[in-house]
Formats: structure tokens, sequence, C-alpha cells
């Protein structure tokens, strides 16, 4: 992501200095001389409120009516409206392309059919990069999972068909117009043969080097059984997947090349090059966000009973080796989501040589622990078996085999987290975003249940907090100087320290209002994609949320303390690709997709519905299976109209 600096930068004494100026307004010989003024600079940046829509054409459509507010030194003021450009729908051909911009794809990079022959395109956009690179811009784009099959059915539920498909990203080739507003000029899919394909991208970010910082969010491939060599249901659905649609049953997929951190480096030429990151952890990892020091890495876990990691480099912008760290969290209050103290384990440190060495050697669970059942080994912690609950509400006993810490630490982190005693009790962690000015971490916790309420039927119970449906989103203090729980010094200056939620950011739990809302709609309710902007103070917030109607884009600044709804999204869509660009070439861009349009809440009234469903089907059209456009595609783009910072 550039950040570049235009016309408003103050001129500074140095400057005038370097240009042979006075910062004295007169002298003998000066008397004529025009004094230097510094131009009026941006001080601050709100947003007006984008009303909830009332007309049912709305509801179904991404709609903003907010402006933004700059404040400028001289305390003068400028607004600007905000407008959503959409820059491709999946089912768009982009500029004039053989194939869907959502299209899925072999190991040959030939394009996917279903089974009745329609092609496989997902109606699910994710993580946004715009990224300049040597003056050309970029977008890459996540396609998380592919859900409804073009006849309308839902492919999990279709007989002799896949519950998910092997997935993939987009790079687009965009230009930037005079008035900033982008259009997409070429698009393709970026092959991730090399790294044996790609499995539910979720969200992701951006590095400080410039590069796309993926995910891949492995539910499906994580679980196994307790018996000796037997995966869980999921598991052998995954691997069914990539093994027979992917590799085309060439190969057996590997649960372990999947569930990694990705990241893809864009060239002039728009030729890219894709890393899995091993060495830092296996999880069902919903992205990961790089601190400014280069080296300090926090992650956000999707799912059940998961973990807060951490990992730092040994050399800044060097993630080839380095150190793994989960957290501990040591309550100290139970109100509005929870107030802790953070310790932290160190799992171990490695690199990705050694961890690719482990995979490509075809190392299984199984050589990694041992397990067994309560029942069939009733002295299991005499016999060296932990408890431990990770990634599952159900108790595991594990041991773990000799030699296998650095295995443990980098394919089966969440487990051997917990195995060190670690908190493994998060639910539905999400998007991360940090504060650099404030040395601050933001973490949205989407629904705030299942591992984190009290439970003393647990092997441990870290976490006993109220449920809140609604969920919050986290902040959390960052400082130097720390040790982990062994005593010995951590290497980084951006270590969590203690976390609670801003009152502000606290959802509410409702009855189900006439709309089906079961969360308060003038709070944020069930935070997903979040991003800080730096200069505008302001932390962004996407909702994927089971709990609003209409899912919406908050704004919230961290020094007013003041949240504005910025936009509403078409009803049952979940929003995505959030990524704000402060100052691409003069102009600011929030990247905003939806997917999954239709995917209404359930306590939606039945008339509601079916007003909405035929509203939709009115404005989106059907397909030739008569299934509503709708449901099948979703929007990839941006809200412009602001100038950059």
């Amino acid at each position: 992501m550039q950040d570049t600096p235009f016309r408003m930068l103050p001129i500074t004494a140095a400057i005038i200095a370097a240009l042979g100026l006075s910062l004295s307004s007169c002298s003998d010989d000066d008397d004529d001389e025009p004094a230097v003024v510094a131009p009026k600079t941006i001080t601050s940046v709100d947003f007006t409120e984008t009303a909830i829509p009332s007309a049912k054409a709305d509801l179904v459509r991404n709609i903003t009516t907010s402006k933004a507010v700059y404040t400028y030194s001289d305390g003068s003021k400028a607004e600007f409206p905000l407008n959503y450009t959409s820059l491709f729908k999946t089912t768009d051909k982009v500029a004039g392309g053989a194939n869907e911009a959502a299209r899925l794809y072999d190991m040959n990079m030939q394009p996917l059919f279903d089974l009745n022959g329609d092609p496989v395109v997902a109606e699910t956009p994710d993580s946004n990069s715009l990224l300049n690179v040597g003056g050309k811009l970029f977008l890459v784009t996540h396609f998380e999972y592919d859900n409804i099959l073009a006849n309308g059915k839902v492919a999990y539920k279709v007989e002799n068909w896949y519950s998910r498909m092997p997935m993939s990203m987009a790079l687009t080739s965009i230009a930037q117009g005079s008035d900033g507003k982008l259009s997409a000029t070429a698009q393709k899919p970026i092959d991730f043969s090399s790294v044996n394909g790609l499995w539910i991208p979720c969200f992701g970010s951006q590095t400080p080097w410039n590069t796309h910082f993926g995910s891949e969010e492995d539910y499906d491939m994580y679980f196994v059984k307790t018996a000796q060599g037997q995966y869980g249901s999921t598991t052998v659905a995954g691997l069914k997947a990539m093994t027979e649609v992917y590799f085309k049953n060439t190969k057996q997929a590997n649960p372990y090349h999947y569930g990694y951190i990705t990241e893809v480096k864009v060239n002039a030429d728009s030729s890219t090059q894709v890393t899995k990151h091993y060495n830092i952890g296996h999880g069902t990892w919903e992205m990961a966000k790089i601190m400014p020091d280069q080296r300090t890495i926090y992650f956000g876990d999707d799912g059940g009973n998961v973990l807060m990691a951490m990992f730092v480099a040994d050399k800044a912008a060097d993630l080839s080796a380095g150190t793994i760290y989960a957290a501990v969290w040591n309550q100290t209050d139970d109100k509005n989501g929870g107030t802790a103290n953070l310790s932290w384990i160190k799992l171990g440190h490695g690199t990705h040589a050694e961890a690719k060495a482990l995979i490509d050697k075809g190392i299984t669970f199984w050589d990694i622990f041992d397990t067994t059942t309560a029942e069939a080994t009733p002295d299991w912690a005499a016999q060296g078996y932990k408890a431990i609950r990770a990634g599952q509400s159900t108790t595991e006993y594990v041991r773990l085999k000799a030699g296998q810490e650095k295995a443990a630490m980098f394919l089966e982190t969440r487990r051997y987290a917990a195995y060190l005693g670690a908190t493994t009790e998060f639910n539905k962690m999400e998007g991360i975003a940090v504060n650099a000015k404030d040395k601050k971490l933001y973490m949205a916790m989407s629904y705030i249940d299942g591992g984190m309420k009290a439970d003393a039927t647990g092997p441990v119970d870290h976490i006993k907090v109220a449920k809140l449906n609604a969920g919050g989103t986290y902040e959390i203090g960052l400082a130097s100087g720390q040790k982990d729980s062994s005593g010995a010094a951590i290497n980084s200056d951006w270590v969590g320290m203690a976390m609670h939620i801003p009152a502000a950011l606290v959802g509410e739990d409702i009855a189900a209002d006439a709309a089906g809302n079961t969360a308060n709609p003038t709070k944020v309710g069930n935070p997903d994609n979040i991003f800080f902007a730096e200069k505008m103070r302001t932390l962004f917030i996407g909702e994927d949320s089971g709990t609003h109607a209409n899912n919406m884009v908050w704004a919230y600044n961290v020094d007013t303390k003041k949240l504005t709804r910025i936009m509403h999204l078409a009803s049952g869509a979940e929003s995505t690709g959030l990524q704000v660009v402060e100052n691409m070439n003069g102009h600011a861009y929030i990247m905003s997709n939806n997917q999954h349009q239709g995917d209404w809440v359930s306590a939606m009234p039945a008339a509601l519905k079916a007003e909405l469903e035929a509203e939709a089907k009115a404005q989106y059209g059907v397909n030739q299976h008569g299934t509503p456009n709708f449901y099948l595609e979703a929007h990839v783009g941006y809200l412009g109209g602001m100038p950059g910072l």
C-alpha cells in the first residue's frame, strides 16, 4: 500500500532553511519581501452518518450518503460526499476476459465446472490489497468459498458434489482517472499450484514492503478423530475436494499444505510470486497483521476455542525465521466482554525451511501426538497425556511424542499452545488492526460465546465472561521490554499487555425487531474486517452479522470516540475487503466488497423476506436456471470521493 504525501504537507523549518529562506518576517534589506506562509494542513477527518434505509429497493443495494468532513489548520472545513463504486462483480468477465472474475481453477489453471456443466464461480470476494507497483496500480482480491451453484442449490446439500471448492485470488489491473475514479482494465487469476493450491482465503492485509498478506481459514482440514490414522468428516471432505477437483487425482492432498498466511508479491509486469509461511503457524487464520517494526505479527484465529498468536521474526522484513508465542488471558473483570492482562508462552523458534521439510516428507498428526480418551485410559494424566480444547468444544487427550516440539509448533500450533498452557478459549477471532502512534492493537471478536463463557467442565477456564452475540472489538495495549512465561526477554517492542473493549465498540443484543435485527442497529454488530487509518485516526469496521438484517461499515474516531455508520450493505451481504488507502496519487479510498447477498437473517419476518426477494429479482434479474442473480453475484469496489491526506 502506497502512502504518498502531497500538497498538504506543512513547510517545516528544515525545508525553509534548505530553500535559503528566513523564518523572520523582516530585515533592513527585505522589507518588501513577503513573509513565508505555510499552507494549511488537514488536522482531522470526521464522517457524517448514513441513515438506515426504509425503502425496500434500497435494502438490497449498497448505499452510502455519508460525507467526509476535513478540518484544516486555519479552522476551515470542507465536506466531500462519499460514493460507492463497484469495480466489478464476481460474475463479470472483466475487460473482455475469457472467464468470470471469481471463476475457480484446477492445478493446471483450467476452469472448473460443476456437476451440471455450469462454471464454478464464487459469490464471496473477501480481502482486497490495492497496491502501487512501479507506478502501476493492482488489486489483489480473495475469493473465500463457493456455496451456491448456478442452479441455486446449496453446494454442501447437493448429492455427489463437494461442500467446498479449491479457491482462488484475482489480480486486477487498475486505472486511476484524474478525478480519482478507479476502473478495472485487465484481470487474471493468480496461480497457486507452486504451493499446492489455496483453501478458504479469508481476510488479509498489506505488508510494509508492499505485498499482499493473505490467509487460509482452514476449517475443513484441521480436525482428526482420536483413533489412530483417522480424520474427521470435514477433513475428509476437504482432502477429497483438493485431491479430486484441484489435483484431478494426480496426487493425494496433504492437510498440512493448508491453513497458512499466504504472501503474494506483485511485479510491475503483473507477474506474481506466492509464498506460504509455514513457519509462522498453522490454524484457521482470518488474517495476520505486521507491526511497524516489520518483525512482529498478530493473527486472527477464526472459529471456536482458538488462540491469540504472535510471531516475532529474527530480522525486519524477513519472515523466514522467528519465534511463535501464544497468549494467556489473565482475567481482571468480566463486564462487557471482559478485561484481562496478557502473558505469553513461547512455543519455539524455527525456520521456513524446517517447516517445509517436515511437510514435504509427509509428516502426519499421528507422528506428532499420541491420542486417547478418558474412557480408554482412565489414568491418562499419569500416562503423560494432557487434556486440551483446541478448535473444538470437546476435550482431547493428547501426548506429544519425543522430539516433535518443532513439528507441533509449526503444524499443530493451536493444540501445542493449549498443551503448553496458553489460552485457547477465544471465539470467532476476526480482523486485526494496529494504531502505531498510540501503540494499540485492535482485535475483532465477532461472537463472544463458546469457550469465552464460564465453563467449569473444561480442562482450564481462563475466560469467564457473559455471552454477547453481537460481539465487540478489543483494544490491546502494546509495550516493549516484556518477558515470556519462562522469564526470557521477548525481542519485540510491540508485545500485547492488556485488553478490553472500548465502550463504543461493545455490541448490544436485543429482542428481534421488525426488520429481524437481534443486535442494536445503532451499534456495531459482529465486527469482522477492521482497518486502522493512521492519518484519519479512525478505526474502520465491517460487519459479518447474523444479527443485523443489513450489515454495515462503521468509522470509529479513536480521539473523539465517535462511532459513525458510513455504509449500508445489501440485505444478507457480509462486509469484506476493507482496506483504507489514505493517499494514492492525491486521492483516498476505502476499499469495500460484499459477499453472499441474500443470506437473510433467521429472525427476519417471512413477509419482509418475500418482499426483499421480489425486489432483488426485479433489480438483479435471474439466470438461465431462474436463480436470482442477487444470490450468485457480489461486488468488489470502494468508497471514493476523498482527497488524499
